[in-house]
């Protein structure tokens, strides 16, 4: 059938075509939409531009989490919350952004969940007790190193987890799982610690309407019912509900809770109460934190005001009289590789094995590429105020939703820049109300763990000691390294020494971590020789 437009004569005379105007943003769009098709393969991947954004979105929803989570976490070691909302949401963009133009795969990446913990606890507030600024300088010169190995010219860090057996690598996901699964019912308040036990369940029998414990558990079932129900952003929704409901009644977020140190009471006229040989009357007091509603909720996001470039400033301050010995440096270095470079390749894997990225040979693909996107993140995530970049677990949601190329990711990046205005908004989200978040992440982790071959006792044993002493030792890093340490010894022990041998970066890799955590009297031999240089 044909179709005639009747035009009058000053149209014919001004050469007006009715449609040109409706016409041109429709050939606009269609020539952005080729473009995109073009550089990303979008058909040849199966997918469309509309699926690849729509699985960008869904990424985005199920993971921005981390823009609350990883500043809160952040903030403990006395970072400013908003410059760890900037760093975050600039290192995810970076991150994601160069997995998506270069390495062109669906993932997206964010400061890690587990390694924020690393960074928080282990290397700022116990452990090496050293300042943020310290541990900032440390993941600065992590991410060049990472940067460097990454290259597809050397390919280090590809080899390192292609070196890894199949069922540890499995294994290490399900122990990040863990991990993030104890952080979580630590901050919904479901558990406490035990002189006897080490951990026990928290008061529950005194929970009442007005106690955050009780709002995460809604929190954690809302999410499962809703990811049931194939509801996007499940996450999301859930965190911004409890919160509401936490701002509207001035629920008591357990997590927050203050001690300071007890002190001796005293009586009206100042005297101590009490005597030396009788003991004297303790107080110990309790700064109660409720959930308070934000004073704000939409600004202008401004530049870091002290974690911007604070990075390269320690790193003046290393080895100086009063700053940082080299040798304590290194080692804060060395703890930095070590977790992040098997806590990186495991999610790495998961996420791939998950979204169908790893190949017959069990290698993941465009690995020096994705490897060289979380450098990058790093890199600009130290520099602004962040710990180390990973790719997320979550991205899965946006492969499960279509996304095929790096669209997705380019997609999720831009989407994290958005973060950066609401930064009065994430400030005021309640521990409570995020913690399900990380229950739930952790449950998704280990969908896996029945692939692992736990008839073979030889590799059932690493698995498990790699699983289990993530979240009993607070670290990912230790259950690594007591994975690959008893795998090569359980094996060199029953006699299979050819499939050690073999294996040379494997090799290399269980000698540098037995140096790390074993050695001459109370030290680890890194630990030792670190000594001569400080």
């Amino acid at each position: 059938m044909f179709r005639c437009n009747t035009m009058s004569d000053d149209d014919m005379e001004n050469g007006d075509d009715g449609g040109s105007e409706m016409e041109a943003p429709a050939a606009t769009e269609a020539g952005m939409s080729d473009a995109l098709d073009d550089y990303f393969g979008i058909t040849k991947a199966g997918s469309t531009v509309e699926t690849e954004i729509r699985a960008g979105l869904t990424t985005f929803l199920t993971m921005a989490y981390i823009l609350f989570v990883n500043p809160s976490m952040l903030s403990l070691t006395g970072m400013p919350f908003e410059d760890a909302l900037f760093a975050t949401a600039v290192a995810a963009f970076v991150g994601c952004v160069v997995m998506g133009l270069w390495a062109n795969l669906p993932f997206a990446l964010a400061p890690g969940m587990g390694l924020n913990a690393y960074f928080t606890f282990t290397v700022v507030l116990y452990g090496f007790g050293v300042s943020w600024q310290v541990a900032l300088a440390a993941v600065f010169v992590e991410g060049v190193l990472f940067m460097i190995l990454s290259l597809p010219q050397v390919g280090a860090r590809s080899a390192m987890i292609n070196a890894i057996p199949k069922d540890l690598k499995i294994a290490t996901m399900a122990g990040i799982g863990m991990f993030l699964a104890i952080i979580g019912f630590r901050e919904a308040g479901w558990i406490q610690d035990d002189g006897a036990t080490l951990v026990n369940l928290a008061t529950t029998e005194s929970w009442t309407h007005m106690e955050g414990g009780f709002w995460a558990l809604v929190g954690l079932i809302m999410i499962t019912v809703l990811m049931a129900r194939k509801v996007k952003g499940a996450i999301v929704i859930s965190i911004v509900a409890i919160s509401v409901v936490g701002w509207g009644l001035g629920v008591h977020d357990t997590y927050n809770d203050f001690y300071p140190d007890p002190y001796v009471a005293v009586d009206a006229d100042g005297e101590a109460i009490g005597d030396a040989e009788n003991g004297y009357t303790i107080v110990q007091d309790v700064y109660v934190s409720n959930a308070e509603a934000p004073e704000e909720y939409f600004g202008m996001p401004g530049l870091p005001e002290e974690s911007l470039f604070a990075a390269l400033g320690a790193l003046g301050d290393i080895g100086a009289d009063d700053g940082v010995g080299f040798g304590t440096f290194l080692m804060i270095m060395i703890a930095f590789f070590f977790v992040d470079i098997f806590d990186t390749a495991g999610t790495l894997y998961g996420v791939g094995r998950m979204a169908g990225k790893v190949d017959e040979n069990d290698e993941i693909e465009n690995s020096d590429e994705a490897f060289m996107s979380d450098a990058a993140g790093t890199i600009v995530g130290s520099l602004t105020g962040t710990s180390t970049v990973t790719s997320y677990i979550e991205s899965a949601a946006g492969v499960e939703e279509g996304g095929r190329t790096g669209l997705t990711a380019v997609v999720c990046g831009f989407l994290f820049l958005l973060g950066l205005f609401f930064a009065g908004f994430f400030k005021a989200i309640p521990t409570f109300a995020v913690a399900p978040a990380l229950i739930i992440v952790g449950a998704m982790m280990m969908r896996g763990v029945g692939d692992i071959n736990w008839r073979d006792i030889e590799i059932a044993v690493p698995a498990f000691i790699t699983i289990v002493l993530m979240p009993f030792t607070y670290s990912i890093a230790d259950g690594i390294a007591w994975g690959l340490i008893s795998y090569v010894l359980i094996k060199l022990t029953v006699g299979k020494h050819e499939e050690i041998i073999e294996n040379r970066v494997l090799c290399a890799i269980a000698l540098l971590m037995t140096m790390f955590y074993l050695g001459p009297g109370d030290q680890s031999t890194f630990g030792w020789l670190m000594d001569f240089i400080n």
